[in-house]
């Protein structure tokens, strides 16, 4: 079966990725050909990027928490980054945490669910830069998520319906594009 992480892409205290990443899982349960597991970079404690040797060249890693991560984002067919957007960026735990590995992210489908005040859709566009640059296949949909407009008055997610709909071809594509990937990874 088909194996989609989701990468809970902010370790901030009070962060709303968590609840958002859990919201895509639930969502994506409904999903027969896949299976969906949260990533949380919050429990792979990773420093900024201390590799000697530059992921691209060699999987030579060094440190026990890149190892670690290695071994957590190998194992699945394809990936959903959730990420909230700061400045109009991504996160630097979230870019630190994919500039650690290459050959992992390989061949790998990727969709993406944003939020911010813009819908996060500026962190993604940097977000999709990067993974081309890994040779990954980002999805054409995606979903963004508006402060204003999709949390409730406490913080907590309430998304508008149009976004289920979204987040439902994103998935598909995800999968799809991950199943469609599975022979180059295999070369």
């Amino acid at each position: 079966m088909t194996s989609i992480g989701i990468i809970i892409g902010s370790t901030r205290p009070g962060r709303k990725s968590s609840s958002v990443a859990e919201w895509v899982r639930m969502q994506a349960a409904g999903c027969s050909d896949a299976h969906f597991e949260l990533i949380d970079l919050a429990d792979f404690d990773l420093p900024h990027l201390d590799e000697p040797a530059a992921a691209a060249m060699s999987r030579d890693y060094r440190g026990q928490h890149t190892i670690r991560w290695s071994s957590a984002i190998d194992r699945y067919d394809g990936y959903i980054f959730v990420t909230p957007e700061y400045n109009h960026g991504p996160t630097g735990v979230l870019k630190n945490a994919i500039d650690y590995l290459y050959y992992e992210w390989r061949d790998k489908a990727v969709g993406f669910v944003g939020y911010g005040t813009s819908g996060g859709t500026r962190a993604v566009e940097q977000l999709r830069l990067v993974t081309a640059e890994l040779h990954m296949a980002s999805v054409r949909d995606q979903v963004a998520l508006s402060l204003f407009d999709d949390f409730d008055s406490e913080g907590n997610i309430a998304p508008r319906d149009h976004h289920r709909q979204t987040l439902s071809r994103m998935v598909d594509q995800v999968v799809a594009w991950s199943q469609a990937l599975a022979p180059l990874r295999g070369m």
